[in-house]
């Protein structure tokens, strides 16, 4: 997207959905945990609380895409098409619920959270509040319509006890991936991140796998026959070698690239900018492969028999849409952009066909 073009928030029931996509659908009844969380509860509590936070979260969706219209409003200035600040307000409320809390007995004893409360900075000037009271009663509201119980209304600027009466299993759950999400992310926290209403449980284990599973997570909401076609590339192109790296901007991005033992130890954004392909997600695009083609010169005589659409494609190259000649930006800057639908299934031998001569060292 062009830094001129102006923003337009979408609906807060497709926010919910794109949200809702990256929850994982499936999670293994058992996995070893990290040591940090040894002191939490039982490994089996935590992976059980777990699992009903993943429930909790899709009755939350459910809650937001029916009511969502009435008390989430988009940002004044969006900085993305998902800008509501109820969002981060209520995300960053759970992660310092489940952070600084303590857990006893399926009761979570909730302190004074400093971000509920006004601040005095080091020369003096008072801050407000990062989350207003307002705003607080809000996401308790909503919170108690999901399943929360509160002894009082003043959760965050006194102390506090939550219990979860439908699966007190879940406490534990938010305690871990709050411990987590602070702690063992090394990806960049931010404010408005949501991470925490993805549900990464591979956040908790001892030794996180590869990435086959994550990819597998990201391509469920998909259609069976493309979703098949996508997870038959992955492991097409892991298998020839290059690395699969996933990173969270903007968007979700899986990308693949040559990486020389010397760069193994980039950070993710680093070896995103090495690729030589990419899947995306986004809510603006929706599901998108991104190719950098770099090489087309030297396999002119099989592009001329791929079909139309896609020599049109590769004869236009990437770059800024309006440089393009396009009314609608597709993340072209990011490589030659196709949308993952059934035109890209239809399509699939041209497409293995030109991955390949790409990826070829």
């Amino acid at each position: 997207m062009s830094a001129h073009d102006k923003i337009t928030v979408k609906p807060i029931v497709e926010v919910a959905e794109y949200l809702r996509n990256l929850i994982p659908a499936e999670m293994p009844a058992d996995y070893p945990l990290h040591p940090r969380f040894a002191g939490v509860a039982e490994e089996e509590k935590i992976r059980a609380g777990v699992c009903s936070f993943r429930d909790f979260l899709h009755t939350f969706f459910d809650y937001i895409s029916a009511e969502g219209a009435v008390f989430a409003k988009p940002a004044s200035k969006p900085g993305d098409m998902k800008d509501y600040p109820f969002l981060p307000n209520f995300t960053n409320l759970l992660v310092e619920m489940g952070y600084s809390a303590v857990l006893e007995n399926d009761v979570l004893h909730v302190p004074i959270l400093s971000l509920c409360c006004p601040s005095v900075n080091e020369s003096g000037k008072k801050k407000s509040a990062k989350i207003s009271s307002a705003s607080v009663k809000d996401c308790m509201q909503i919170l108690a319509h999901c399943g929360f119980v509160f002894d009082g209304e003043d959760l965050g600027t006194a102390p506090t006890c939550a219990t979860f009466p439908l699966a007190p299993n879940l406490l534990a759950g938010l305690k871990a991936l709050a411990l987590a999400d602070m702690e063992l992310r090394q990806e960049r926290r931010y404010w408005g991140d949501n991470h925490l209403l993805t549900c990464n449980y591979r956040l908790l284990m001892q030794k996180p796998g590869g990435t086959a599973d994550i990819f597998k997570d990201f391509v469920h909401p998909l259609p069976a026959k493309i979703r098949e076609f996508l997870l038959y590339l992955h492991t097409r192109y892991t298998e020839m070698g290059l690395a699969c790296t996933k990173t969270t901007l903007s968007d979700v991005n899986f990308s693949y690239a040559w990486i020389s033992e010397k760069n193994r130890e980039k950070l993710p954004r680093d070896k995103y900018a090495m690729r030589v392909f990419a899947f995306s997600y986004s809510i603006r695009n929706g599901y998108m492969l991104y190719v950098r083609a770099k090489k087309t010169a030297k396999y002119a005589d099989i592009i001329a028999a791929f079909p139309a659409f896609l020599q049109e494609k590769i004869e236009a190259g990437y770059g800024c849409y309006r440089k393009l000649g396009r009314t609608r930006c597709e993340g072209d800057c990011q490589g030659i952009a196709l949308p993952v639908d059934e035109n890209l299934l239809k399509n699939k031998n041209a497409i293995v066909q030109w991955l390949d001569r790409e990826s070829t060292k």
